[in-house]
């Protein structure tokens, strides 16, 4: 057996990826092992979101050659689109590939990897074989021929001119209860901050009949909760003909019940509409949760960022889903240390979260991405400054989870049981539907992949334990 290792870093739309390179391994010739245990090819799925996400790309790709200087490895993912001549100056990686030849992957492995000849069909290692129908590499004087060691194959071509999404299908998810679905990828929004359209391409997204059959396929599977992805969820359908959008897609799975759950990954404010929040306030499928990218509470900031609200819009629009469902989960993202935030904008920005009725933050400091329009603007933060600042913030958000999770002492809940421990107190543990961590007292092994109703008689760290309850 062929052993081969994965790691992959950043967003769901990533995992539900590197699920699909697994998925698309012939497991009578590959075998999945730990990343870090040796294996025969190592595969490393990018991210490029800050350059910390950067720096742990880099490293991941070391350790793997560390691990098994004779193994494979091949690099994919953001990091990997954006950066491949920096990715190839590191010594031992066989093969780059951008985001839109990930796919191919699979297809890749059996080519540079050393298989049996009377499993794979193909010659010897010493024979140069020709990758077809991959795009060209970007990087000139490259041979269109697979890699000798010392010598990477860089395919990576513009994912601007990208028009569909990738081809993968997972059905396993492995460490995962809850399956993801991609149903769209690539953003227009070109905040002055951000790399990812340069990462991801257009927006562009999956048709709608598309994702409804998975959906119901992923059920047929035995999963009791999908998480719908996407890089811009909130602008589903809009490139499709004839148009669609994320409500079509909730509405359906809402009505006819295909799945027990289903939860959003990030959606803009400004792409929550009234139907939504209808829908999750009267329906039982969609989950009472959203995660809103927040950034900042000073107008002069968000205008720099080229966001498309003010901070009073954001607190109103808040607001207003709370009213409308009280026991909602809202998390947002917060930047700290963007260019000109001076203490006066960090204070609006501290301010506006105390007042703001969430759940809990996430919390990061703004990290200069090459290209990018804020990467030429004036009034950078000091590194420690942005430290200070990301701790206070941090601090709040740990009470606002701590107050969010105590009002739920003693109210019963619908808590999906995952297939692990907890490795401090050994009680299974799981997810509520509006995404409160869980740990169950009297649980066992045989409830994983449940779905229960739970009373919660304490809250410690941000955590319920709870006992398990009848449905009377």
């Amino acid at each position: 057996m062929i052993k081969v290792a994965i790691s992959t870093l950043g967003c769901k739309v990533n995992q539900y990826e590197s699920a699909g390179i697994l998925e698309g391994l012939d497991k009578s010739v590959f075998l999945q092992v730990p990343f870090n245990t040796k294996a025969d090819c190592y595969i490393i799925n990018t991210c490029t979101v800050t350059g910390r996400t950067d720096y742990q790309s880099r490293q991941l790709i070391r350790r793997a050659i560390r691990t098994n200087p004779d193994a494979s490895v091949i690099v994919t993912g953001c990091y990997a689109q954006v950066a491949p001549h920096d990715i190839a100056q590191i010594p031992g990686v066989t093969f780059i590939a951008g985001n839109a030849e990930k796919e191919h992957i699979p297809r890749i492995i059996r080519h540079i990897v050393k298989l049996p000849t009377h499993r794979a069909g193909l010659p010897g290692k010493e024979t140069m074989l020709t990758l077809h129908p991959l795009s060209p590499p970007t990087r000139r004087g490259l041979r269109e021929v697979l890699p000798v060691k010392g010598d990477p194959q860089v395919f990576v071509t513009d994912i601007c001119k990208a028009r569909e999404l990738s081809g993968f299908s997972p059905l396993k998810f492995p460490g995962h209860t809850r399956a993801f679905l991609k149903i769209q990828d690539g953003c227009n929004s070109f905040c002055s901050y951000c790399i990812v359209p340069y990462a991801r391409g257009p927006s562009r997204s999956l048709p709608e009949s598309d994702v409804l059959n998975k959906i119901e396929t992923l059920a047929q599977s035995d999963y009791r909760e999908i998480v719908l992805t996407g890089i811009h969820l909130g602008v589903y359908g809009q490139d499709l003909i004839p148009p669609s959008n994320l409500f079509n897609i909730l509405e359906y799975v809402e009505k006819n019940k295909i799945i027990e759950r289903l939860r959003l990954s990030s959606i803009e404010i400004t792409e929550i509409t009234d139907d939504m929040i209808r829908l999750i306030k009267e329906g039982s499928t969609i989950c009472r949760h959203l995660h809103i990218p927040f950034q900042s509470g000073d107008d002069k900031i968000l205008s720099a960022m080229k966001r498309n609200y003010d901070s009073a819009f954001f607190k109103n629009r808040l607001e207003e889903i709370c009213r409308a469902i009280p026991e909602i989960a809202l998390g947002i993202d917060v930047m700290v240390g963007f260019p000109g935030e001076g203490e006066q904008e960090f204070n609006n920005t501290l301010r506006l979260i105390e007042e703001l009725p969430v759940a809990y933050l996430h919390v990061f400091p703004y990290s200069e991405r090459p290209g990018t329009l804020a990467s030429r603007l004036p009034g950078r933060v000091n590194e420690a400054v942005k430290k200070k600042r990301s701790e206070l913030l941090r601090d709040i958000g740990e009470k606002k989870r701590s107050t969010f999770t105590e009002r739920f002492i003693g109210q019963k809940l619908t808590v999906l049981i995952e297939n692990k421990k907890d490795k401090d107190t050994g009680c299974m543990k799981g997810f509520s539907n509006n995404y409160i961590p869980v740990l169950i007292r009297n649980g066992n092994s045989s409830l994983a992949n449940h779905i229960v109703n739970v009373i919660p008689d304490e809250s410690r760290d941000g955590k319920l334990y709870v006992r398990i309850v009848s449905n009377d």
